[in-house]
């Protein structure tokens, strides 16, 4: 019971897990008052030294704890839970014991004997080795989550500021002070702002595609969503904008990325087992109920050579047991278990996940995990952020309306292009020697009243600042300038960065333009409160004028007036004010976020203002004097931006339709801007309504439980937003419940349990945290929802190619042993000696079974419905097909081997032309016998080059028989080589999909030829595997009783189609 309490809270102590399960004071909820007096600390003062010793002791360091991972020697333990690995570790123990046996009776000790079990056992080394990696490598995201966590912070303490005091010697009540680039050291409650604005990136925790604004009014709602607390920050997260005083409200395991990471712990203790692994299971064990099963048969018919009896009467008695002939029957038991096992299949599975990856990293999909490759292509549903994933993740302007010649008409203009590469679109029908007063007035806003900046990461366009602000630079770029040399001497300028090397900073020779024209002298920043930002410029003539930005109805509401087309300015009446906000809702419901542009000319004491020695700075420190003088504005017109989809995803999205795959949006950002991008890539059709396929995860949280299932397991896609970790969670836990193979997309840290709980997690590779990497399976190197798409085509192809080696290399193990079953049952001498048997299997087999893992895709492979779970990889009919294809290979195999003892001639090829003397049937099935002939004296004969000679006459069945050993080894090979071309489909005729469809499959078969041909003519491996060359007239042979294999299955495809066409037909009518 206690190694369960350890299992389940690794590391905390009693005094620990009380800190943890107590309620949380709601700091968010709760006045700054309020938090002063839950923490017991001063503003003014901070901490004292007793004061942190003691809340030390009580809620431990400020750092995320070392989980206990497994022990290596558990790590290796785990690789051989599996059914084909036991399979192959018993097969390499028997093995072991047979060579050692073996070679005591031979007197042979050298390292031939054991060629077997080493190889197996190397093989299986190999495979735990690649086991062992994976694992420590999927443990290494909770140390990446660490590295999250700031160093240093600037903390209030006995009214003193230490400035680099060690972040991990925070404890809650603490006093620290944030400014622009820090790095927030544990969740806090903004006290005091030392800006207007305090702006936070958080979106690697909340999935908020914008840095939020925080404040320090409390939020009336107790049981309130991570991005509705407005007055907290929360670890890791960083400030982009003002500086601000907090308290420090939860440390270490108790903030926000310490809960995420007992979820990732969580997630990572629920090891569900692949699609792949538990067919693979499950056919091991089925293949180990049939070796056992024919490995009794075997010894059980042979019992009348161990056990002989008399009869008196009609009852048998006088019975005699042969112990040493029990024992040579059960070795060749043992010797056919050892047949049936595919020692080759693990190598090649490893082998065909592995060329998946390298297919899919040319498709920008890198796959960390190799039984990934496979998972994706049973895959049913597919869950995906929006931002970066379906968007690009770079805010772009998508229209813009001015007003007209007349206060009741409005201009629209389409703005092209979804990044922030000035080149990427244009406005349509746009002229720029027709920039009127009014177009020239909004260029000037968007290009002064502007902190961003864009610079160039390769060929990437990236902002620095706020992506809103960065969107206006590139709109103003795409607007030009109407002064026609500038105009040219930036297009020049611009050309000459595409062609130069150093591509860091983006030229935008527009705004420098405006720049020139206009000085800033002041700023006055955001706030919540008029929700608008400006600047005052002094333009050429020497006049003020305030340049303004914000949100629509704020601007409006401060506007007196509207500039017209013309440059005239008129009153803005009732119905103007109407036609504004009537296309303000127009324009919000696409899904765009509207920003209003306004100036104003009359500033009164700003008029001549200059710096801050003029007279009236004063009233620009105190952010209350701001919509005073933002105020009888002249109001210009409306911006549309959003971070637009990307162009592919439509298609990405009707492909997933046609694959019967459910695609499921969960996303942080807001209700009504998840609804558009999700209509706009064609989740829901235009006809679908969004009641019930539209939700906050608050709102499907609140919902019985049988209506949550209800509502996922309806087909058609779903959207679910204000998504924090748990949620993610607890949805992709009632998908897999319910049987679906889920795939999860995440960028953030908060995406990190998700990620680690789905069957597959898929993170970013450009925007991913590096969290949501190491917890992923699988990294898009292009952020790109279609790359998913093409990944889950390639894991059905992948899947459909290891079917057919697999389908392949079981019908030429079957081969094996029914040659062996035959060979024992029919009592002549072994036809295979088990090196040989282990050579066909791991090196002849392989090249052809790895080079299928190259077969071509299916053309309809993405409208087909994913595979069901519970499909067997072999069915019943297949199954029926390659006993038939294996009885041929037995037969022709063992029937080889008796021919060259029993007949001079076949087909007028001469048998005996290499001198070595017949025997009849009779006498080859009773060669033990052979001691108590009498007249029996085989003639030497030609092997090669060698001469085959026998001092004892019984030595023919044993040294005699090297020559039709190697006819049957030939065969062996030749028939599998041919039976590899019948493996190219499971369905297809050879006319349909000739040989050539896989090229590699031919070079494959050279290869393996090739090598078969080398053990046969090079002397010294021809004595290792007891082999002999053979001349024309025998290989003519070979190939004539190996080439019927083709046509065998060929008739059996046909029979399977024409039953399978019955059955459809009959299902139709």
């Amino acid at each position: 019971m206690a190694g369960m309490l350890d299992f389940v809270l690794p590391g905390r102590s009693s005094e620990s897990i009380g800190v943890m399960e107590e309620k949380q004071f709601p700091a968010w909820s709760s006045s700054v008052e309020q938090c002063l007096k839950e923490f017991n600390v001063k503003l003014e003062k901070g901490l004292n030294s007793y004061d942190v010793d003691k809340r030390r002791k009580q809620y431990g360091w400020n750092e995320l704890r070392k989980e206990k991972g497994k022990a290596l020697w558990w790590l290796v333990l785990e690789q051989f839970d599996d059914v084909l690995v036991k399979i192959l570790l018993g097969a390499a123990i028997i093995s072991f014991a047979l060579a050692y046996l073996h070679g005591r009776e031979s007197g042979m000790t050298g390292f031939e004997v054991y060629v077997e079990p080493i190889v197996i056992i190397l093989i299986l080394m190999l495979n735990a080795f690649v086991g062992v990696w994976q694992e420590s490598n999927a443990e290494k995201a909770l140390e990446a989550l660490k590295s999250m966590q700031c160093e240093h912070a600037k903390v209030l303490r006995e009214g003193y500021y230490v400035p680099n005091l060690p972040a991990r010697e925070l404890v809650p009540g603490d006093v620290v002070e944030l400014g622009v680039g820090d790095k927030v050291p544990a969740d806090m409650r903004v006290v005091s702002l030392r800006t207007s604005t305090l702006r936070i990136e958080q979106s690697s925790l909340t999935g908020e595609s914008m840095p939020v604004i925080k404040g320090t009014n409390p939020v009336s709602i107790d049981d309130c969503e991570l991005q509705g607390k407005e007055c907290m920050l929360f670890s890791g997260t960083t400030v982009v904008n003002g500086g601000c005083v907090g308290i420090v409200t939860s440390t270490g395991m108790n903030t926000e990325i310490g809960k995420i990471q007992t979820q990732i712990h969580e997630a990572s203790l629920v090891e569900n087992d692949t699609p792949l692994k538990k067919k693979l299971d499950e056919f091991g064990s089925k293949l180990s109920t049939a070796i056992g099963l024919v490995c009794l048969v075997v010894w059980a018919i042979n019992y009348k050579n161990f056990i002989t009896w008399d009869y008196v009467g009609f009852f048998p008695s006088n019975f005699r047991f042969s112990f040493e002939k029990c024992t040579y029957y059960f070795k060749i038991a043992v010797a056919l278990a050892v047949a049936a096992v595919p020692e080759g299949l693990p190598a090649v599975i490893t082998t065909c996940l592995a060329l998946g990856t390298r297919k899919m990293v040319q498709n920008n999909a890198i796959v960390r995990k190799l039984p990934s490759v496979e998972t994706l292509g049973c895959t049913t549903v597919i869950c995906s952020d929006k931002t970066g994933t379906l968007t690009t993740n770079q805010m772009s302007v998508s229209e813009f309306f001015t007003l007209g010649g007349k206060t009741a008409i409005h201009r629209v203009f389409h703005v092209e292009g979804t990044t922030y590469n000035p080149r990427d679109g244009s406005i349509a029908d746009w002229n720029y020697y027709n920039m009127d007063a009014n177009l020239y007035i909004l260029a000037q806003i968007c290009a002064l009243c502007n902190d961003a900046g864009i610079f160039c990461n390769g060929h990437l366009f990236r902002s620095s600042g706020l992506p809103t602000e960065a969107a206006l630079k590139v709109l103003v770029e795409k607007m030009g300038v109407p002064d026609t040399k500038a105009r040219s001497r930036i297009r020049a300028a611009q050309l000459a960065f595409e062609h130069s090397i150093d591509h860091s900073t983006a030229k935008l020779g527009c705004c420098e333009w405006w720049k020139k024209r206009s000085r800033r002298v002041a700023t006055l920043e955001f706030d919540r409160v008029r929700k608008s930002m400006s600047v005052i410029v002094r333009e050429l003539t020497g006049n003020n004028r305030l340049l303004v930005k914000g949100a629509v109805e704020s601007v409006v509401e401060r506007s007196s007036f509207v500039q017209l087309a013309d440059g005239s300015v008129a009153e803005m009446d009732m119905s103007c004010r109407q036609l504004i906000l009537t296309k303000l809702h127009e324009m919000s419901s696409k899904g765009l976020r509207c920003l209003g542009f306004a100036y104003k000319d009359d500033l009164g004491e700003f008029s001549d203002y200059y710096a801050d020695t003029h007279p009236a700075h004063k009233k620009l420190l105190d952010p209350s004097n701001y919509s005073e003088i933002e105020n009888n504005m002249v109001f210009i017109g409306v911006i549309g931006l959003r971070d637009p989809p990307r162009e592919e995803v439509p298609k990405a999205i009707l492909d997933c339709r046609g694959a019967g795959i459910k695609v499921i949006v969960i996303t942080g950002d807001n209700k009504s801007t998840a609804e558009a991008i999700c209509s706009e890539i064609g989740l829901f059709s235009d006809s679908t309504s969004l009641k019930g396929r539209s939700f906050t995860c608050k709102e499907f949280s609140s919902l019985p439980f049988g209506k949550q299932v209800e509502i996922l397991s309806k087909p058609g896609g779903l959207v679910f937003s204000r998504a924090e970790p748990k949620h993610k969670q607890d949805i992709v836990r009632l998908l897999k419940e319910s049987g679906e193979i889920v795939a999860m997309t995440g960028d953030g840290v908060n995406d990190a349990p998700a990620l680690k709980l789905a069957d597959i997690g898929i993170s970013m590779g450009i925007t991913g945290t590096e969290v949501a990497k190491q917890a992923s399976d699988m990294v898009l190197a292009d952020d790109n929802f279609s790359t998913i798409v093409a990944a889950v085509a390639e894991g059905r192809s992948i899947y459909n190619n290891m079917k057919s080696f697999i389908r392949y290399m079981i019908s030429s193990n079957m081969g094996e042993v029914i040659s062996i079953f035959l060979t024992a049952a029919l009592g002549i001498p072994e036809c295979l000696i088990p090196v040989q048997l282990l050579w066909v299997n791991l090196v002849t087999d392989g090249p052809p079974a790895t080079a299928l893992g190259f077969n071509p895709p299916d053309l309809d492979i993405m409208q087909r419905s994913p595979r069901n779970s519970d499909d067997s990889l072999i069915n019943s009919w297949v199954l029926f097909r390659y006993m038939v294809i294996g009885s041929y290979v037995g037969l022709a195999t063992v029937g080889i081997f008796i021919l060259w003892y029993t007949q001079p001639s076949i087909l007028g090829i001469d048998f005996a032309s290499d001198g070595h003397t017949m025997v009849s049937f009779a006498e080859l099935q009773s060669w033990r016998e052979c001691p108590t002939w009498e007249d029996f004296f085989p003639s030497p004969f030609l092997a090669g080059n060698n001469v085959v000679f026998f001092s004892d006459p019984c030595d023919y069945f044993t040294v005699g028989k090297v020559k039709a050993m190697t006819l049957s080894l030939s065969v062996l090979v030749s028939i599998e080589m041919f039976n590899s071309l019948n493996a190219l489909s499971e369905e297809n005729s050879l006319l349909q999909m000739p040989p050539w469809t896989n090229p590699w499959l031919l070079v494959a078969m050279a290869i393996s030829f090739g090598l078969h041909l080398v053990i046969l003519y090079v002397p010294f491996l021809a004595s290792v595997f007891g082999v002999v060359p053979l001349n024309f007239s025998e290989w003519f042979l070979v190939i004539l009783v190996s080439a019927p294999v083709v046509v065998i299955d060929e008739v059996l495809k046909y029979i399977g189609k024409k039953q399978r066409w019955r059955t459809d037909k009959s299902k139709t009518s």
